[in-house]
């Protein structure tokens, strides 16, 4: 059966020229996860659909956007497919996005196809009880849920009733700032959570609150509340009576034009960023001055964490640093007034400096690396201990043809090793310390040929971890950002070998491995890079930026700089740098 919006069912010739955005999830086993990425790229392109396509083994999770005529192409053609028999498609009507920071950062300006171990990250470490998705909670139609909530107190005031109704909000603090359910005598739980990945750790914190109840969970579409209550089932006796709201908020205020119980507006993940009803009424507040507000189209972020906060106009026109609510409540605060005002920071006090791991460009090595990084870390000496490592495949002294007549002189100097962490499939291996003629010229685009070597690279790397570790973080420049990169595709499987928290890449680009092409990297990562005015002439702008569209989208902070083929360490990107470092400290 197919689920659309209301106002979709009997569209005209006009409607179909209107813009729209296209929600939808399906968890089912997906029997050919390569033929089905081929189908979603295929039909995607040909309707001019852009957006968020995430595939896994385990099922789809969908937000793309265009001409409603092609979404409803769209979705006409995967319902032939036995697979998505049941999906609910949530169709609605919006504005066009515009080119800009909030369509960009929403993932609408491109399609985006992953193939991901998980459609939602649902913990950050592996649980040693995994929820079965079968075993999720029933569903409940907007109806149906508005029901209990309408009779929960009458219920509640039985004196026969042995449980009572609880809510449960499955999504993050910021999105609950701005719209929740509220139903008078019924306890509504918001974990305030910075992300889904941590609803596991609250939800362990705070079993006793569900134990015994009727749990009622809700979310914006739904599919965070699958796996959440699996989640909730597989804690045993006590934790049985789990229901979902089908469909999340979006379905519920399609039912209830006015909200129902339902106050405020729904954060959504794309270039609308929010969702309201026909009450207009704000239960958001700016984080500053407190004053009635719940637009997030600013993307203003907490400069520890980075986490959307609400912050009005005109407190935004005061450039002041933000800190979360999260962050206040665990310590960190600003003392200044605004950014024109701020004194030199105290540095945040920890029980260490973070460590972390260097890993050099191309015929590099570890001690000339240190040379050119020498002035970021004295700008990060009271944060930061880096530790600096060769990398495992010798390089050929090749040099240049230097013709005199007919005498073709090598450079006359002696000079250090020099390594990689990838080489070209048909380099010569030869280490000798004797000069060499290089066989060809100098090619700007060598390092899209050198895509062998990884797994020795790997290997040295945990033998070196395991002697010098452990480390925070991995900072990659150039050929070592692409190795970086490869490492935080494999963190979990690396686990307990190489540890660690995040990574820098500088300068990087994607290395073709056959394992780490489709899938996406769950991994906190600071890219920076040369700006597309072409100043970087060993890799190219487009390169790197390919390099930031393979981690997932709102983990990673970007720099784009103008000095080309280098680490800059000046204002503002020294700052930038800082911020990101401190939301490990």
């Amino acid at each position: 059966m197919i689920l659309v919006a209301e106002s979709m069912t009997n569209n005209s010739s006009t409607d179909d020229d209107k813009y729209g955005v296209l929600l939808y999830y399906k968890y089912t086993e997906i029997p050919d996860l390569d033929a089905l990425f081929t189908t979603y790229q295929s039909n995607c392109n040909s309707l001019s659909l852009l957006g968020r396509v995430r595939l896994a083994p385990h099922g789809v999770n969908v937000t793309i956007g265009g001409k409603l005529s092609s979404l409803n192409e769209h979705i006409a053609f995967m319902s032939k497919n036995h697979l998505f028999e049941g999906t609910d498609f949530k169709l609605a009507t919006c504005s066009e996005p515009i080119n800009d920071k909030i369509a960009e950062e929403c993932g609408f300006t491109t399609l985006s196809i992953r193939i991901v171990k998980e459609l939602v990250t649902f913990s950050s470490h592996p649980l040693l009880k995994p929820p079965e998705i079968s075993n999720a909670g029933q569903h409940l139609s907007a109806i149906e849920f508005h029901s209990l909530l309408q009779n929960a107190n009458a219920s509640e005031t039985s004196e026969t009733s042995s449980k009572k109704l609880v809510l449960l909000d499955a999504r993050n603090l910021y999105e609950t700032r701005i719209g929740k359910f509220h139903v008078p005598n019924v306890e509504t739980l918001d974990p305030e959570i910075r992300q889904y990945s941590d609803l596991p750790t609250w939800l362990d914190n705070h079993s006793e609150k569900l134990r015994g109840n009727d749990i009622l969970m809700y979310c914006t579409g739904g599919i965070r509340c699958e796996m959440a209550s699996a989640y909730i089932k597989s804690k045993g006796p006590g934790f049985e009576n789990v229901f979902q709201l089908y469909g999340g908020i979006q379905r519920y205020m399609e039912q209830f034009a006015d909200g129902g119980f339902f106050k405020g507006k729904n954060f959504v993940f794309d270039h609308r960023v929010s969702v309201g009803s026909s009450d207009a009424n704000v239960i958001g507040n700016c984080l500053i001055c407190n004053f009635p507000f719940d637009d997030y189209s600013s993307r203003n972020r907490c400069r520890y964490c980075r986490m959307l906060v609400l912050v009005c106009h005109v407190c935004k026109g005061k450039n002041l640093v933000y800190v979360c609510e999260l962050c206040q409540k665990y310590g960190k605060l600003v003392e200044a007034e605004s950014e024109s005002e701020l004194k030199p920071e105290p540095v945040l006090k920890a029980s260490k400096k973070l460590r972390i791991l260097c890993l050099h460009g191309f015929r590099q090595n570890a001690s000339s690396f240190k040379g050119r990084t020498a002035s970021l870390a004295k700008k990060l000496k009271n944060m930061v201990e880096f530790v600096y490592v060769d990398a495992p495949h010798q390089l050929q002294f090749i040099y240049q043809n230097q013709e005199i007549g007919e005498t073709k002189l090598p450079p006359n100097k002696v000079c250090n090793r020099k390594f990689a962490w990838f080489i070209d499939p048909s380099t010569d291996k030869n280490t000798s310390l004797n000069w060499e003629i290089a066989q060809t010229p100098f090619d700007s685009l060598q390092y899209q040929k050198q895509t062998s070597g990884y797994d020795e690279s790997v290997t040295y790397l945990k033998e070196f971890t395991a002697k010098n570790g452990p480390f925070d973080g991995i900072l990659g420049f150039s050929q070592g950002a692409a190795m970086a990169a490869c490492v935080a595709a494999q963190k979990l499987s690396l686990k307990g070998e190489i540890d660690f928290r995040f990574v820098i890449l500088c300068s990087g680009f994607c290395v073709s491995l056959v394992e780490n092409e489709k899938n996406v990297i769950n991994c906190p990562s600071l890219h920076v890079y040369g700006s597309d005015h072409g100043k970087d002439t060993q890799i190219a702008f487009d390169a790197s930026r390919r390099l930031v569209s393979s981690f997932e989208e709102g983990s990673s902070v970007i720099i784009e700089h103008d000095y080309g083929h280098i680490i800059p360490t000046r204002s503002p990107y020294i700052d930038t740098i800082k911020d990101f470092l401190e939301r490990f400290l």
